[in-house]
């Protein structure tokens, strides 16, 4: 999501593909495609794996969901190339029109208006987990003893966190400092997976003795098939790989497909380590947040926390700069029609808009402060960037290419299956995570 936002920034004013700047080799798109992927999503996979059903059926759903999951890049790759827009919202636009690409906008906004809610929601799991390891670690005593004071609530942290440092972070016009802490992110995913497998094949005797209790099997399809979103989200990548791909030395599609497929399968083999040893781990024990089932005093995940927050902190202010200025380069535009568009009153758009941008999510991250209700939302928004719109694009594409009659029914089918499972994804897991959120207000 981060390595999105930096490439997003320095094309969110250009609307063709740009050929005089430095191009990108096969190790570059690839290391971009990892870091798009790789982050907060790594802490719900082990819970993803329990809700499955167990290991063998979530790498099943995974294994499923690739072939869905590559699909859509190599579309929206070819979509870049025979339209030679470099974002998704302007290949949306160009493809489908101009209804579906305000609707393409929409969504994004949105995506990322509830991906902030979610970073806010582990920061704040974090926050509680470290007062708790810190007051353990000077006292001496269990948390069982640990008084509480309004002022040690992990919310009012939160709250403190929001107003001095991610505000004043997100407020400027450019972020430029987040081309310095965009590798956190990837160090913080590579280190939580490694520090998951050395704590499951290090464990004390007396804890192996007492294997956790497992999943015996699906309960139902539905619930099988209920983790996609989950999937989604921590395989999305597909926002940034157009302008991944419009950076590229070789835009061949057979090349773009070989990029497309090695990043998934390195991001497979992540996600499934990640999620197979947390859950081998915990088993039906294990939290949404996997983090949250090790031991407060556990320093190796104490130094995994630290990372995790740090990264989160240095992505959020970004998240917040793309989703304001959708919305806000709209009103600057309205206004202009009409009058002279001032440095003061854009200066005071922009705080108006990061001040409704950061309160929202900090009040709906304290309502809801279960991870893996906003994931569920995250996903199922996720389903329009994997599913939908790479469905509509090619359906649109091949009824104007020069392609054969056999191979263009072919393409419409997959198109039409490819959007179908988009729209069924979308509807099951907003509407059940939208319950869930109602029902736990």
């Amino acid at each position: 999501m981060e390595e999105l936002a930096i490439e997003s920034i320095s094309l969110l004013t250009k609307s063709s593909l740009d050929t005089d700047g430095q191009k990108l080799g096969s190790l570059g798109a690839i290391f971009i495609m990892l870091k798009s992927a790789l982050g907060a999503g790594l802490l719900i996979f082990p819970w993803a794996f329990e809700k499955a059903g167990g290991i063998h059926f979530a790498v099943t759903v995974e294994l499923i969901s690739l072939v869905f999951l590559i699909s859509g890049l190599v579309i929206l790759g070819y979509s870049s190339s025979i339209s030679g827009q470099n974002t998704y919202q302007a290949v949306v636009t160009y493809m489908c029109g101009p209804s579906l690409g305000k609707l393409c906008e929409i969504c994004y906004v949105f995506n990322l208006f509830i991906i902030s809610v979610a970073f806010l929601v582990i920061v704040a799991d974090q926050l509680e987990t470290l007062c708790i390891s810190m007051y353990e670690l000077i006292t001496g005593l269990p948390e069982s003893e640990m008084p509480y004071h309004w002022y040690t609530d992990q919310r009012f942290a939160l709250f403190l966190l929001c107003l001095f440092l991610i505000f004043p972070l997100s407020v400027p016009k450019e972020i430029s400092i987040q081309k310095y802490t965009s590798v956190i992110g990837t160090f913080a995913a590579a280190y939580l997976t490694v520090a998951i497998i050395v704590k499951y094949h290090t464990r004390p005797v007396h804890e192996i003795n007492l294997s956790p209790l497992y999943s015996s099997g699906i309960s139902s399809w539905a619930s099988m098939f209920s983790v996609v979103p989950t999937i989604c989200f921590g395989f999305q990548c597909h926002e940034a790989c157009i302008a991944v791909y419009s950076s590229m030395k070789n835009r061949k599609l057979s090349h773009w497909v070989f990029i497309s497929v090695v990043s998934m399968f390195i991001c497979l083999i992540i996600y499934s380590l990640t999620g197979i040893y947390g859950y081998l781990t915990f088993g039906k024990n294990v939290a949404p947040d996997i983090l949250m089932s090790y031991s407060g005093r556990d320093v190796t995940m104490i130094i995994a926390r630290v990372l995790f927050g740090i990264s989160i902190i240095t992505i959020y202010p970004i998240i917040v700069l793309l989703g304001r200025s959708v919305i806000q380069d709209p009103l600057l535009k309205r206004r202009r029609k009409h009058t002279v568009v001032t440095e003061s009153y854009e200066s005071r758009t922009r705080f108006a808009l990061t001040t409704v941008w950061v309160s929202v999510t900090f009040l709906i991250a304290v309502l809801v402060p279960d991870i893996s209700k906003v994931i569920s939302v995250v996903g199922g928004i996720s389903a329009f960037f994997i599913f939908i719109f790479p469905g509509l694009c090619l359906i649109f594409a091949v009824q104007s290419g020069s392609v054969s009659p056999t191979l263009r029914y072919l393409l419409i089918t997959w198109g039409m299956i490819t959007l179908f499972c988009g729209a069924y994804i979308f509807g099951q897991s907003t509407s059940i995570a939208m319950m869930q959120l109602i029902n736990e207000l």
